[in-house]
């Protein structure tokens, strides 16, 4: 009996959810870079009428997850837009950034 339910829980991985990080960040801007080894994905909320904005939360990914997140990512868009239409992708004029210096990873 205790084998088996070894067993079932191999494969499974228990992930917690922190109270503060399950209340989510809002961000309405990906800005994307990438080096040979890792791709970096800032994420900013952008306010109207606001002239700065400041990197909200910064994932670095390996170029091995970064695939992994945008087949994820594609496969969710489109059960979505299966079930809720498709998602309208509006123009938006071009946002200078001034982003700080740039660099490799």
């Amino acid at each position: 009996m205790a084998n088996e339910k070894e067993n079932q829980k191999q494969g499974q991985i228990n992930i917690e959810l922190d109270e503060n990080v399950a209340e989510g960040i809002y961000s309405n801007l990906a800005i994307i870079n990438h080096s040979v080894s890792e791709f970096v994905v800032d994420f900013v909320k952008i306010m109207p009428g606001v002239p700065k904005s400041k990197v909200k939360s910064r994932i670095i990914l390996t170029p091995q997850h970064a695939k992994r997140l945008l087949k994820a990512l594609g496969d969710n868009v489109y059960r979505f837009e299966q079930a809720h239409g498709e998602i309208k992708d509006y123009e938006q004029p071009p946002m200078p950034l001034n982003f700080g210096p740039t660099g490799q990873a």
